[in-house]
């Protein structure tokens, strides 16, 4: 398995993961909507990672970076494939997004969990991340969001305070 940053020529293959995705589908994600989105995250500069097993993409990373909320990053998004969960791809995009947002400059990292999912939730706890509270209806109506949080900052860089 590799990982790379996406470009233009992976949004095809990108939005179709995410369109059979069974919880994206919660969502009302569809191929056209993904489509757009990872298009304007490219323009936006987002990090937008790759998982690819030879040449098939098994998953992505999707990281908005920003100063907000003592530096943190964002990560809207982490998927792998239907059929391919459990082969490492996930914990591989995690680390390489975790990497991207530490050499962005921000300290910590977000993410926002469907509440109900627990294997996630267990994902992320087992990588070090912390519950830190519930945010009912926040993406989408009807479907509880578990906030955690990580610190990404180098340990050098995260004694320093702000004088």
């Amino acid at each position: 398995m590799s990982i790379r940053s996406a470009s233009e020529r992976d949004v095809e293959a990108l939005a179709a993961v995410m369109a059979a995705s069974p919880l994206l589908r919660r969502y009302r994600v569809s191929a056209r909507l993904a489509r757009e989105s990872l298009r304007e995250a490219l323009r936006e500069r987002d990090v937008l990672l790759v998982a690819l097993a030879t040449d098939e993409v098994v998953g992505l990373a999707w990281v908005i970076t920003t100063r907000a909320l003592d530096q943190a990053a964002y990560l809207r998004l982490l998927l792998v494939a239907e059929g391919q969960q459990s082969r490492g791809a996930g914990a591989a995009l995690l680390a390489r997004a975790e990497g991207r947002a530490r050499r962005s400059g921000c300290r910590h990292l977000v993410l926002l969990v469907t509440k109900t999912n627990r294997r996630a939730r267990a994902f992320y706890a087992r990588h070090g991340y912390r519950h830190v509270g519930d945010l009912g209806g926040f993406v989408f109506p009807r479907i509880d969001e578990a906030l955690y949080v990580k610190g990404v900052a180098a340990r050098a860089t995260a004694r320093r305070r702000p004088a």
